[in-house]
């Protein structure tokens, strides 16, 4: 296998021994890391540009901004003790009472002393965090940099502005004690596949994982439960009791509170 490189030499150093011990061979990534930083802080872009296909270079810019994504996302989420992730649609597609729910939801757990994590864009993630905000909590938006802008909405206390989307989606999987998905488009259904497959695999601790909204979430799980599970076998029974599907702000309010552990 090609190995990745920069100015086309390679940016991992070549091996001399093939038995090389655990410890040597992290030796050997620190140093390629170390010199792919260095020049990659030389060389960042001031815009940022996407991967198209597979790299037969990688640019050592891209690997320094990678991982500067990573620090300045866990320094962020490291401020934070119980903490809340809300998941919902940018658009407001799905009616007022659901942005009101997510409203009220958010306010009720800021003042339980949680601090509120969306990806901090509009419609149902600006809802949850003008609960937070409005109760005096803390509110945090995790934004991703789009081509048609995502802009922060105005009841942020602190935000982060991501250029890649997987490292955005590390920070919100590790983020919260509690992962809320009102309904969405694409983005939302990707975020709750990533973290129930998470904690089906044992990734992550299992924690309290709340649908809100039956009518949109119904048909989903319906097909969970019919097809993946009944007809072809591909999940198991337990695995249909990682998420819970919620009606209401109470009923989402206290089982958060009964089952948030951490």
């Amino acid at each position: 296998m090609d190995e990745l490189k920069t100015d086309g030499r390679s940016i991992i150093p070549p091996v001399k021994n093939h038995t090389a011990s655990k410890e040597e061979h992290h030796e050997r990534m620190q140093e390629a890391l170390l010199h792919a930083v260095k020049k990659g802080k030389e060389e960042v872009t001031e815009e940022y540009k996407p991967l198209v296909c597979k790299p037969r270079q990688l640019e050592s810019w891209r690997i320094f901004k990678i991982m500067s994504e990573f620090v300045e996302g866990f320094e962020i989420l490291a401020k934070y003790g119980l903490a809340a992730s809300f998941f919902g649609s940018a658009r407001m597609g799905f009616g007022d009472a659901i942005g009101q729910a997510a409203t009220d939801l958010a306010g009720r757990l800021a003042k339980r002393g949680f601090a509120v994590i969306t990806g901090g864009s509009t419609g149902i993630m600006e809802a949850a965090n003008k609960g937070a905000y409005e109760a005096g909590g803390a509110s945090v938006g995790l934004n991703i940099r789009l081509s048609d802008t995502q802009s922060l909405n105005n009841y942020l206390t602190e935000s982060l502005t991501f250029d890649h989307f997987f490292v955005r989606k590390t920070m919100l999987a590790f983020a919260s004690e509690v992962y809320i998905f009102f309904p969405g488009g694409f983005g939302t259904l990707d975020e709750f596949f990533e973290i129930a497959t998470l904690v089906q695999t044992k990734k992550i601790n299992r924690v309290p994982i709340v649908l809100y909204g039956s009518e949109y979430w119904g048909p989903i799980m319906r097909q969970f439960e019919e097809q993946l599970l009944k007809k072809y076998a591909a999940i198991d029974a337990a695995d249909l009791t990682i998420y819970k599907v919620v009606d209401s702000v109470d009923e989402a309010f206290d089982y958060i509170v009964e089952n948030v552990k951490c």
